[in-house]
């Protein structure tokens, strides 16, 4: 039996504008967990989860291709398709297996909090196929692969949430070329993509946690789908909306600073950057007819601006949860009783702690 477990994520700053290759955001890994144990088995694969229902998802083989007994392609049979043509591509004999999957990124009726599940399960089904296979791969080769993974069922997804369930703690993100990823992948196969210079743009560097500040995160309760959300904006381009072209400006200079914040120690700053990033999302959502601040969100981020916080959404926003830096002095008591009011649930975590080395260039 293996078995491996990957966070969940918030994004602090940067949404929507980090997924143009190389614009930056900042994200951080929460301790709510998706799980996978894998164990070895004969003649098909099953997966178990409740995504599925309470049957498992049946996979077998014809050739090279991994063959489903029903249900839509996802990001856990497209974890597995990607892990098993890179298998193919270095020689290793095909095995079966069958992965059991659980989940903490949702609640008891099933709903989800927004923090990243979709990337987390892949995170988590790579790590358990790389033990399985004995592929050896480093940190930064896993995320990448992750990243081939998502693109084939959500191509706009910037990876940014990959990056921190995979590296975990506060981290500052940009995305590779996925377009050019995708054409490789299809073109030449796992191991090419994983070496393409599609990467060049990326990067993941480690940023401390805010100075005199904790992070108190809101859930409003309404699920929200940041792939339809980022497709709503993937008809503007910096090369046909200038508006567009100024929102990403402003992403990197809000982003830019909250980094200088976090490096510097500086509590106010870090809180300013914060504010900024929300009248910026607020912003491209009234130009682009998408709903990022819903009234809920409204209401938890006014809520704890009254007592002395900063607060935006999180992500792509629609729903899910925002975020708040508290000042030290500052009782989150006083903000979570504002919510209340609201129905807004305070969720009870933490700072997953970085995990091994740094990014590899």
């Amino acid at each position: 039996m293996i078995e491996t477990k990957a966070p969940g994520k918030l994004y602090i700053a940067g949404e929507y504008a980090v997924v143009e290759p190389g614009e930056p955001a900042v994200l951080v890994a929460v301790d709510r967990y998706i799980t996978v144990r894998l164990s070895e088995s004969q003649g098909a694969g099953r997966i178990h989860s409740t995504e599925y229902g309470q049957l498992p998802l049946v996979w077998t083989r014809e050739g090279q291709r991994i063959v489903l007994e029903h249900n839509p392609y996802d990001y856990v049979v497209s974890a597995i398709a990607t892990v098993d043509r890179l298998r193919s591509e270095l020689g290793l004999a095909p095995r079966y297996f069958d992965l059991h999957i659980s989940s903490e990124l949702d609640d008891v009726s099933g709903r989800k909090f927004g923090l990243g599940s979709s990337a987390a399960v892949v995170v988590a089904t790579i790590e358990a196929l790389d033990a399985f296979y004995g592929l050896g791969m480093s940190r930064t080769e896993r995320f990448k692969l992750g990243l081939l993974t998502a693109v084939q069922v959500a191509p706009k997804s910037s990876g940014g949430d990959l990056a921190a369930s995979t590296f975990g703690g506060w981290i500052r993100y940009q995305a590779p070329d996925r377009a050019a990823l995708r054409s490789v992948l299809e073109a030449e196969g796992v191991s090419a993509a994983l070496a393409s210079s599609a990467w060049d743009t990326a990067d993941v560097r480690r940023v401390p946690p805010p100075a005199d500040a904790r992070l108190l995160v809101g859930w409003t309760g309404s699920p929200a789908s940041t792939e339809v959300l980022v497709d709503g904006m993937a008809h503007r381009s910096p090369s046909s909306h200038p508006d567009y072209q100024e929102f990403v400006d402003r992403s990197r200079a809000c982003v830019d600073g909250l980094v200088s914040a976090l490096l510097e120690g500086d509590g106010a700053g870090a809180q300013s950057a914060l504010r900024s990033g929300r009248r910026l999302l607020r912003r491209v959502g009234d130009a682009s007819g998408i709903l990022i601040e819903t009234d809920k969100l409204r209401a938890l981020c006014d809520g704890a601006e009254e007592h002395g916080a900063a607060a935006k959404p999180s992500g792509a926003g629609g729903g899910d949860c925002g975020i708040v830096l508290v000042p030290a002095d500052v009782p989150a008591r006083d903000i979570t009783r504002s919510w209340e009011r609201h129905d807004i649930r305070p969720l009870d975590l933490h700072v997953h702690p970085a995990q091994g080395g740094d990014f590899e260039h």
